[in-house]
């Protein structure tokens, strides 16, 4: 029996996300895996690789094949280098940390208002104009 190390992909229409498998090399792409060994996520930045370097190890020293887009992936996390007894690559890129945010409660306490609005009301406006109106018709 012919085995592979393929992608199975998981997710919704432009949301895809990998499983990578160990399946035969006859079954559909998203058909029957014998076990899953890693995950991948390319819409993430940067993309999230997670692999079981000892489970990848023993099905390529038992003569599993990666597809393409699998050995592309076992090289950039070093486990076909490992496999081949070449050099290490480069390290991997890894996320950074997101900034904290203020609390609503933190920033809501700064700007301690009079407890008003900031607009005047209607009525305010009218009788501005009405004592306005009053004080040109006297002038005149």
């Amino acid at each position: 029996m012919a085995v592979k190390i393929k992608l199975k992909r998981l997710g919704k229409i432009r949301s895809p996300h990998y499983r990578i498998v160990v399946a035969d090399s006859r079954t559909r792409r998203d058909g029957r895996a014998i076990e899953e060994i890693g995950k991948y996520h390319p819409t993430y930045n940067p993309s999230v690789i997670e692999v079981d370097a000892e489970r990848v190890a023993y099905w390529l020293s038992v003569g599993a094949q990666p597809t393409e887009p699998v050995l592309a992936i076992l090289k950039k996390t070093g486990d076909w280098q490992k496999f081949k007894g070449e050099p290490a690559p480069a390290p991997l890129l890894v996320a950074e940390p997101k900034k904290e945010r203020p609390s609503f409660e933190a920033l809501s306490g700064e700007d301690e208002g009079k407890g008003e609005a900031i607009t005047q009301k209607k009525k305010a406006e009218k009788k501005d104009e009405a004592a306005a109106e009053s004080s040109e018709s006297t002038e005149a």
